[in-house]
């Protein structure tokens, strides 16, 4: 699953370097046709825009929000924006996995219970233990460890159960870290962007000896998009590796009071 997500990140990555330049190239004819339409723009194309059905006007809407976002990524910066967008991309790669892995992980807790106590009356230990091998997530593979154990005592399963449980919370927590760091590092790129932006527009200032307030404006503007992106993508990020982290503690949570009854029912088992 993680070689199918790190494939997914990698063609996103070949794709968006396919069309930066084909972006970049169309940026011009753009701001040309937007301008010649603003200049052929009379009353009577007001008037009929305003009637326009509203599918037509949410068609120019979207079209005008992706000319406005191409146009903020060129304005932006390819080198910063290329390396924000990196992050956005392998984050939600992680994230995918991790919430897939997650769904996946979670079991009914209840009701292997009750199919393991049945197991274990009818058919002993071995036939809990084929259950337990049969069922996917967590849960059961501590089942199967405990079971694994159970001819020397309740001591020793309950110190494998603790054991095995800490392993496979160590699994579930697996790649949240690197959703932190991509979390971490999309507004840092946006800064080092910004500053460096900044930068440029300081020399400009000083090549030209005075100060312009149109050069420094759009200086400063074009400075602060990293900036921006790089915040929306760690806000993006941050809404999934939440998700991620309340989903593990919920898992975590039905582990630790499957465990519990798991031995309430070996003590009785081994009692009869």
């Amino acid at each position: 699953m993680k070689k199918l997500f790190a494939f997914i990140a990698v063609i996103g990555m070949l794709n968006f370097g396919a069309s930066l330049n084909l972006m970049a190239q169309d940026e011009t004819a753009d701001q040309a046709a937007e301008t010649t339409q603003v200049e052929e723009t009379t009353a009577e194309e007001n008037v009929a825009s305003e009637e326009a059905a509203p599918a037509e006007q949410e068609v120019i809407k979207s079209t005008s929000f992706h000319k406005v976002v191409k146009k903020q990524f060129i304005q932006g910066g390819a080198m910063f924006m290329s390396f924000v967008l990196l992050a956005l991309i392998l984050g939600l790669a992680l994230s995918i996995e991790r919430i897939i892995y997650l769904n996946l992980s979670a079991t009914n807790t209840k009701k292997l219970i009750a199919e393991l106590e049945e197991a274990l009356n009818n058919g002993g230990v071995e036939a809990a233990k084929e259950l337990c091998r049969n069922k996917r997530g967590p849960v059961a593979s501590i089942f199967y460890q405990g079971l694994d154990r159970v001819d020397e005592g309740i001591e020793v399963v309950e110190k494998s159960v603790v054991s095995y449980g800490s392993v496979q919370m160590g699994l579930l927590e697996k790649g949240l870290s690197w959703i932190g760091l991509m979390i971490g590092l999309a507004p840092m790129l946006g800064f080092m962007g910004t500053v460096i932006g900044m930068i440029s527009a300081f020399d400009s200032i000083q090549s030209m000896g005075t100060i312009s307030p149109a050069a420094v404006a759009g200086g400063i503007k074009i400075a602060l998009i990293t900036t921006v992106s790089g915040l929306i993508v760690a806000m993006i990020l941050q809404v999934f590796y939440n998700y991620c982290t309340a989903k593990v503690d919920s898992i975590v949570n039905k582990m630790e009071d499957a465990s519990i009854s798991l031995l309430d029912i070996l003590v009785k088992y081994n009692n009869k």
